[in-house]
């Protein structure tokens, strides 16, 4: 079993986590499967969720990455998202309400043989843990952030949330929300993060293609999940699923233009410093925008991330941005083992003390 509270260095201090363990640690290097990733516990989501379709996607997609399951961290906040590490058998955290990226930031930089996962929702990560998300994504930390988008306060019971749309009637807006929504991807790519994707949790294809382009990179990646609330906001995404959402939902993808519709009847074009939607037939082929997620200014992903409209109109989704710079948790580490190799003897009067008694005089 992997030991996670084994530092890797002996400039680390090992710590107790509260790590939620696994429940058997596979003795072979026999492929897994997706039994094998998933635990004992009941799954306590309301029924119609779309948190199931989520769970199941990641179930039956982590096997096919070959990583094992005792290598595994899911950390979550707060809310009905939060309860995913409970239900994946590898090591979990479920820590506090915004916190979970601190969470994450301290055990990549800590463990680099670790796969860490954060799990949240829009009001998790974009109303207390605002500040902690866009922290963690400029500082592109290796870590994969799954961001479960209902568009609700589920948890507590019905209230908007900061992805909620203006004019949205909820129990804690009667009269209807005065505030202007965030656009998630918007946030992500405006904090620099090196990766940045969006899915919907019924198009299981769409969503394990997304995911699997955020396990293979190294570096911040966030994912926003669309996802129904069917207690206080079901059908918010329904017409990205029902007829007529082949003219709303705008897949992208890496290196062809940029078509969509039944026929291929719209495409996105070029508009001043910003994109815009038009008929296929009224612009010339050379006009249509060829997808490129790995262009190192981010001003293209996020002009394509506000083609998305609050009434659903039109919605991109795939990878918007995946561009390779180095990451906080190799530098920390850099950083780290320069200063031991540099100052030995500083570095072993820090750990005599952090591994000392509960009191010392100071001369």
């Amino acid at each position: 079993m992997t030991d996670l509270t084994t530092p890797v260095a002996d400039s680390l201090v090992g710590t107790d986590l509260g790590l939620t363990a696994i429940s058997e640690v596979p003795k072979t290097d026999e492929p897994q499967k997706a039994k094998d990733f998933t635990s004992n516990q009941e799954v306590r989501w309301c029924p119609g969720c779309g948190d199931y379709a989520i769970l199941n996607t990641m179930r039956n997609f982590l096997p096919e990455l070959g990583v094992r399951r005792e290598n595994v961290v899911f950390i979550s906040g707060i809310g009905c998202s939060s309860r995913f590490p409970y239900y994946m058998n590898t090591y979990g955290v479920h820590s506090i309400h915004g916190r979970g990226p601190t969470f994450a930031t301290g055990l990549a930089t800590a463990r680099p043989d670790l796969s860490v996962f954060l799990i949240t929702g829009d009001g998790d990560a974009l109303s207390i843990g605002g500040n902690h998300l866009i922290h963690t994504l400029r500082r592109n930390l290796n870590v994969t952030i799954l961001l479960f988008n209902n568009r609700i306060y589920g948890l507590t019971k019905g209230q908007y949330s900061p992805t909620s749309e203006t004019g949205k009637i909820t129990k804690s807006t009667p009269f209807g929300s005065l505030d202007n929504p965030f656009n998630p991807v918007s946030l992500a790519i405006g904090a620099e993060a090196t990766f940045v994707g969006r899915a919907l949790d019924s198009d299981r294809k769409g969503l394990t293609e997304v995911l699997r382009g955020a396990m293979e990179h190294r570096g911040s990646a966030l994912v926003e999940i669309l996802q129904d609330c069917p207690v206080f906001n079901d059908g918010s995404f329904d017409l990205l699923r029902k007829d007529g959402q082949e003219n709303r939902i705008i897949n992208v993808e890496q290196g062809k233009p940029i078509i969509f519709g039944a026929e291929g009847e719209h495409c996105v074009i070029r508009s001043g410093h910003g994109l815009e939607v038009a008929k296929t037939a009224n612009v010339s082929t050379d006009q249509i925008v060829v997808h490129d997620a790995t262009l190192a200014d981010s001003s293209y992903a996020f002009a394509l991330s506000r083609l998305s409209e609050q009434d659903l109109s039109h919605f991109p989704m795939g990878i918007f941005r995946k561009v390779s710079k180095p990451t906080y948790d190799d530098q920390a580490r850099t950083q780290l083992a320069e200063a031991r190799d540099a100052a030995p003897h500083d570095m072993a009067a820090l750990q005599a003390l952090l591994r000392g008694k509960d009191t010392w005089t100071v001369d």
